[in-house]
């Protein structure tokens, strides 16, 4: 038994025990660690290397920089600015610009305000940094982050000083380097209350103003020593965008701009309580200049647009432009004498014209009915809705998929998730074409049409054709509701005069100094055809019956084939119309600033008028050109049975049954000249 129970003993193990199943040995523990440490050791190397070429690279690319550097030349203030010729057609001069010079202010003639308003609103530690400041790139970054936006920018008054001083402003990273490697040198060379001089000396205000001399002068009619609180911070909000809150033009937004500089110099105690109060309670006005003609919103235009054709001004220029004198005198005229022989009838104050060649030559542009109380480019700057004004384009994209004027739609009430878009005159005509839903301008055909042939396509026509502004792609954009401008808006009717060709709308033609050498020149541009020629001819046809059975039958011109669309956004607030030529492209607009409603003015109503005033009179000895695709009168308007009457009455239907073809509309006037048009049978 005592074997046995011996048997049932366990061997005592003589060697080390084994370790435990799934832990490593002090062996292995050694190894990796060993291990670990090499891994370190690698990653501290190879970083290291990294960081060195980092290093090299970075100071390469700096000595790279300062060697392709224009020359420094002499930082001192000129007396006053360049001027600026501004010549039309004729060769004669329209306008001078720069001729309020900018002279150079003492930074210590100023109030103490003056400066502390540029420092609160442009670059908070001014005094602090070394010409770049990481802290306010970092802080600008997270803002710009946090709002998905540019909300702010990073750069400092000294690298602003350097972009006006040597540098154009395009927007690369190659000139953002230069300017950064400029400011270094000038925080080397000037003190901080020198550059701080330089930059209010000679930073750009807008409305041909250089310098805050300039500026308090061009804005305020007073010397830069004389400024108020309100004023020095409305002066230092421009510097952001000069051409959108200049307070001579944009009032509203200058003011809520100023509204931040302020709050901003009472948060760094630039300014007391009281004067923030006072300041906020009275804001600053522009003066009005006397005796400015429409003439002023063409010079602001290309004032904002010469920096990027010419770089820095530096001597006197002359601008050759495509502004025909007499056009512009004419269009001036139309829109001044309608709006105050029937302006106030239909509580419209405000209205705005542009003409242009088929090939996007500017010929004329009013901004406003009165440059001298508002220098607001309602041309250029404004976007409103142009409501049925877009529907050529919702057209288009339906044709270029397989339909044809021809082609019949219902006009019937619809429902587009709980949107119920309606007739202007709340009538519904049954199975129309497509060219009498255009010419008179049913809001359920064309809403049908974009959700047949998808939102998004018939943004992407738009786009093509021209507009640059954002477009919403939902069953609303068939009614015109996303805003344009009425530059844009115009140029993209071109396309429709030319042939079917992209234009690059322009206003300057050549750019030289007194002694003639050309520094600008505008060339022939062949941009391409945007819309095949089978679809500008159906384009026409079916915008020629506008005028002719449609919304601005008011708008035929003796002798000429023309075309067009109206627009009336909704409540009545914006009355569009833009017709053309194969001669000109003009676009009217007509409302308020604070975009409240008219008194049920139509885009039929004044602004045809306007253009047919001004039509008529640009037309004036000028041998007739026909539209592309089209030859000779409207055939509408040559057959005596052809007698559509405006609004149409309800069509009859044989039977009155479902699915039974219309009478007489299904192949009629528009079947029959779209098969002699395109040999169809």
């Amino acid at each position: 038994m005592a074997g046995r129970k011996a048997r049932r003993e366990p061997a005592v193990a003589t060697g080390p025990a084994p370790a435990p199943k799934g832990r490593p040995t002090s062996a292995r523990r050694r190894k990796s660690g060993g291990a670990g440490g090499r891994a370190l050791r690698h990653l501290f190397y190879w970083s290291l290397v990294l960081g060195l070429w980092a290093v090299i690279a970075a100071i390469g690319s700096i000595a790279f920089v300062v060697s392709t550097l224009p020359p420094i030349q002499s930082l001192e203030v000129p007396k006053r600015p360049p001027t600026v010729e501004i010549v039309g057609t004729d060769g004669r001069p329209l306008t001078l610009r720069g001729e309020m010079s900018g002279t150079d202010v003492p930074i210590k003639e100023l109030p103490a305000y003056l400066p502390k308003a540029f420092i609160a609103i442009e670059d908070r530690r001014f005094y602090s940094h070394f010409g770049a400041d990481p802290i306010g790139l970092a802080r600008a970054v997270v803002a710009n982050v946090l709002r998905r936006g540019v909300s702010q920018g990073g750069s400092t008054l000294t690298q602003q000083l350097a972009k006006n001083l040597f540098l154009t402003q395009e927007r690369t990273l190659w000139r953002k380097m230069q300017e950064l490697v400029l400011a270094l040198w000038l925080e080397r060379k000037f003190s901080k209350a020198e550059i701080l001089e330089l930059y209010l000396n000679r930073v750009y205000f807008g409305s041909g103003a250089y310098g805050v001399e300039a500026a308090a002068q061009r804005y305020f009619g007073k010397s830069a020593r004389q400024v108020k609180v309100a004023e020095a911070a409305m002066l230092a909000g421009v510097v952001k965008s000069p051409s959108r809150l200049a307070p001579n033009r944009n009032p509203a937004g200058a003011e809520r701009r100023a509204q931040t500089v302020l709050t901003a110099m009472g948060e760094l105690g630039f300014i007391t309580e009281t004067m923030m109060k006072t300041a906020l309670a009275q804001p600053a006005r522009a003066v009005k200049p006397a005796g400015a003609g429409s003439v002023n919103y063409v010079a602001d235009w290309i004032m904002d647009v010469l920096d990027d054709l010419v770089g820095r001004i530096e001597q006197d220029l002359v601008v050759e432009t495509s502004i025909d004198p007499a056009l512009q005198t004419a269009a001036e005229k139309a829109l001044i004498d309608e709006l105050a022989l029937r302006g106030q009838k239909f509580d419209v104050a405000q209205g705005a014209i542009v003409a242009m060649s088929p090939d996007g030559a500017v010929r004329a542009l009013v901004g406003g009915k009165n440059y001298a109380e508002s220098q607001y480019n309602r041309a250029v700057v404004a976007k409103r809705q142009p409501g049925s004004a877009f529907k050529p384009f919702v057209y288009l994209a339906a044709l270029e998929r397989g339909l044809t004027p021809e082609t019949i739609r219902e006009d019937k009430p619809i429902a587009v998730k709980g949107w119920k878009p309606e007739n202007y005159s709340r009538e519904y005509h049954g199975p129309v074409t497509l060219t009498q839903a255009l010419a008179l301008s049913l809001n359920t055909v064309s809403v049908r049409l974009t959700l047949e042939v998808g939102p998004a396509a018939v943004a992407k026509t738009a786009y093509r054709l021209g507009i640059a502004s954002k477009l919403d792609a939902n069953a609303s954009l068939a009614l015109g509701t996303s805003e344009v401008s009425l530059i844009e808006l115009t140029s993209a009717y071109a396309p429709f005069a030319n042939g079917g060709d992209a234009v690059a709308t322009h206003v300057v033609e050549r750019v030289r100094t007194h002694a003639g050498k050309v520094l600008f020149s505008r060339s022939a541009q062949k941009l391409g055809r945007i819309v095949d020629p089978r679809y500008v001819a159906m384009m026409n046809t079916m915008m020629r019956e506008t005028l002719q059975i449609g919304t601005a039958q008011k708008a035929q011109l003796a002798g000429w084939p023309a075309a067009g669309k109206t627009g009336t956004s909704q409540d009545f607030r914006d009355a569009w119309f833009i017709g053309y030529t194969g001669h000109l492209v003009t676009g009217v607009w007509l409302g308020n600033d604070d975009s409240s409603p008219t008194r049920k003015a139509t885009g039929g109503g004044l602004p045809v008028e306007i253009w047919t005033r001004f039509m008529k009179s640009a037309h004036q000895g000028v041998a007739v050109a026909a539209l592309p695709g089209l030859g000779g009168p409207s055939f509408a308007s040559a057959l005596p049975t052809a007698n559509v009457p405006m609004p149409p009455a309800p069509i009859v239907t044989q039977g009155g049954g479902s699915g039974v073809r219309p009478v007489p509309i299904e192949r009629g006037l528009d079947g029959w000249f779209i098969d002699r048009l395109f040999g169809r049978r």
